[in-house]
């Protein structure tokens, strides 16, 4: 296996194939992606923030965050968005349903300039019951536990996601 180099890393350019209005380019279908869940999605409407910084605490402005879940029903939702100039991503949809034998999250997959491989991760919610009893959640490191945490916050749930240094986000090796 051969390290990729700098040309071989996910950005600058992910967002001109990926999400083309964050680019400035007019492009039929971003639409999609930035509609409203709540016509379509099943259960209770929430708010997700997340801010994503990197080993020196800096925000990533450049980050691309796919967000996948199942509503209510069971049905399984896609969004994906953009970083804003402060680092933060915000993604409107409803409280996900518990999997069998999982807690109710949210699975994160990140790509930006600097990253060769996407990285996967997951926000639980810490009022979730669920938490205890989701074999995933068991395997992190009871310390590293609170990087992978969702907590209220005024109107969203808000996560910080490191992506290196003491307090770096788990990421999983999928």
């Amino acid at each position: 296996m051969t390290r990729e180099t700098a040309s071989q890393t996910a950005g600058p350019y992910l967002h001109i194939g990926l999400l083309p209005a964050a680019a400035g380019l007019t492009a039929a279908g971003d639409e999609i992606v930035a509609a409203p869940v709540g016509t379509v999605a099943v259960g209770q409407p929430i708010a997700f923030r997340a801010a994503i910084v990197d080993g020196m605490g800096a925000p990533v402005t450049d980050a691309l965050v796919e967000l996948w879940q199942i509503d209510g029903a069971g049905h399984g939702l896609w969004r994906r968005s953009a970083c804003d100039g402060d680092g933060h991503v915000r993604f409107e949809t409803v409280r996900p349903a518990a999997l069998p034998g999982q807690a109710p999250h949210l699975t994160l997959w990140i790509v930006a300039r600097g990253i060769g491989l996407p990285l996967q991760t997951r926000a639980y919610f810490d009022d979730a019951s669920e938490n205890n009893d989701d074999p995933v959640l068991a395997r992190v490191p009871a310390a590293r536990r609170k990087t992978l945490m969702a907590h209220r916050n005024d109107d969203a749930w808000t996560m910080n996601i490191a992506l290196q240094g003491a307090d770096e986000t788990v990421f999983f090796n999928i």
